[in-house]
């Protein structure tokens, strides 16, 4: 059983990898910013579960007539995504030095909530049979950090190109105080709510397993 993860995340590649898992990577290609102005235009504003779950979805059905390396998928398309609020504000990637300081200094010492979006599409013998998704959410506790810690964390980069301006499984793991919930849905990616979607699909988890030293189901 493949699994295509409709993704470019790094973290969400090796989320994935750690639980025994190789997929089939494939930039969904999805303008992100469009796609929620176009719902909010439409619907008014959205909530972070709403919005995670609206674009992990554009994600996941863009791949659908997609064929990657030249084959139809065959498999379970995944899309995720991922948002942090803190202060009743949503936050995606800060993209700029200037943006991810400001989100440093308000949540520093602090807390917020990240919400991990996920939408998992049945798509074997290459047509869909059935959808299922779920937002999830843990909760981050920062430590105290003094301005000098903030601005050489921001000059890495690492920063820039997540939700929250923070990562927990790297430059970012000593800023993090404590996680509360599912530690992967910090990384953008829940492995236990992929665990109950791949299985409410009718698929054995350990199908999926495909690198070494995990057996094959």
């Amino acid at each position: 059983m493949r699994l295509y993860l409709a993704s470019t995340s790094p973290a969400r590649l090796q989320t994935l990898r750690t639980a025994g898992i190789e997929p089939i990577a494939v930039p969904p290609g999805v303008d992100e910013a469009a796609a929620v102005a176009a719902h909010e235009a439409e619907s008014g504003p959205l909530e972070a579960p709403e919005m995670v779950q609206l674009l992990a979805r554009a994600k996941a059905e863009a791949l659908i007539g997609a064929r990657p390396g030249g084959e139809e998928i065959d498999g379970l398309i995944l899309g995720g995504d991922s948002a942090f609020l803190t202060g009743g504000a949503i936050h995606g990637k800060p993209h700029t030095p200037d943006v991810a300081k400001t989100r440093w200094l308000a949540q520093n010492g602090g807390h917020g909530d990240l919400w991990s979006g996920h939408w998992l599409i049945d798509h074997r013998g290459g047509e869909v049979r059935g959808a299922v998704g779920r937002a999830d959410m843990a909760t981050v506790r920062f430590a105290a950090l003094d301005e000098t810690e903030i601005d050489a964390y921001i000059a890495t980069g690492e920063p820039l190109l997540v939700a929250g301006a923070f990562t927990v499984d790297s430059l970012g793991g000593p800023f993090i105080r404590r996680v509360e919930g599912d530690p992967s849905t910090v990384v953008g990616l829940s492995l236990s709510t992929l665990r109950d979607l791949v299985r409410e699909l009718g698929v054995d988890w350990t199908s999926l397993w495909n690198r070494g030293g995990a057996a094959a189901g």
